[in-house]
């Protein structure tokens, strides 16, 4: 009987794997229907004629929302798990979390003072 360990198991996964994706192309390419036309190859814009330009361009003021977002979520993400064991922590982790949340404040002041949470 053949056994199969340590690395071999990985190259025989891997194997199979390639083996069925490609399989699995092979098959899709020769079953599937083929009478290309004009309007199978156009744009589908729910039946009507383009019209205009259909690139859109966003105000700047969208993406400073959304980076100050990712910025204060990812805060909350980091605390969280400080709050968490904050009992089993000594001194040097409460004044790193200060020192963190600090930097924090500077930035929301910086921003702040920039104008960038006004709409305008």
């Amino acid at each position: 009987m053949l056994y199969i360990q340590g690395y071999g198991i990985l190259f025989a996964f891997i194997l199979f794997s390639l083996a069925f994706a490609t399989a699995a192309i092979v098959t899709s390419w020769f079953v599937h229907p083929k009478a290309p036309n004009k309007n199978k190859n156009s744009t589908y814009e729910c039946g009507m004629k383009t019209f205009g330009d259909s690139r859109l361009q966003f105000d700047v003021k969208y993406y400073m929302y959304a980076l100050m977002f990712i910025i204060f979520d990812i805060e909350a993400i980091f605390l969280f798990p400080w709050a968490v064991a904050y009992n089993k922590l000594g001194l040097f982790a409460l004044i790193e979390a200060i020192i963190f949340i600090l930097i924090l404040v500077l930035g929301l002041i910086y921003i702040w003072k920039k104008d960038f949470l006004k709409w305008k």
